[in-house]
């Protein structure tokens, strides 16, 4: 079930899905108890809900003439399987070579590991034969993770205990 809901801070509406104890007011942010808001509409169906609430809206701006000229969220919602410019086409319109973009965007990814900061960091103290803080920053610099990104990681990842550092050496457990 869905619900239209007036905000009693602010008088936004929303477009409540259920019947939860409590919902924020997506304008103001305050939390409201459900069963006391004003429930303009309600409804099973979700498109109908959001369409009433649009109306509402455009009533409120006194646009509800150019309200009734805009087709209804599910025959909108239909237009978007409808196709659309594909990249290519949108790129030669512009006058680029969608095959040079296409090639030096394979090129660019091909020379980066596409690696999260804390992977990296692991990989190098699997990969590195009793790695220092030193080497690992080393490993890491060269895959654009920086020195203070790492020195902070090794200290966490210690503390965590997924990680042992004894003497200056580093040791994945």
């Amino acid at each position: 079930m869905y619900a239209v809901v007036g905000c009693s801070n602010c008088g936004a509406l929303k477009v409540v899905e259920g019947r939860p104890k409590t919902t924020n007011c997506t304008s103001c942010g305050k939390r409201l108890r459900y069963k006391k808001l004003k429930k303009f509409i309600t409804t099973d169906d979700a498109n109908e809900a959001r369409q009433h609430r649009a109306q509402m809206l455009a009533n409120r701006q006194g646009e509800s003439e150019a309200f009734a000229n805009v087709d209804s969220f599910g025959e909108m919602e239909s237009y978007t399987g409808e196709s659309m410019i594909s990249d290519e086409e949108y790129l030669e319109g512009s006058g680029l070579d969608a095959a040079e973009i296409t090639a030096a965007g394979k090129q660019a990814t091909a020379n980066h590991e596409t690696m999260s900061k804390k992977d990296t960091v692991l990989a190098a103290l699997a990969e590195l034969d009793s790695p220092t803080e030193t080497d690992v920053v080393k490993f890491a610099e060269q895959r654009g993770v920086s020195r203070g990104y790492v020195e902070t990681a090794l200290t966490r990842l210690v503390q965590a205990g997924e990680v042992s550092e004894s003497r200056g050496v580093y040791r994945l457990l």
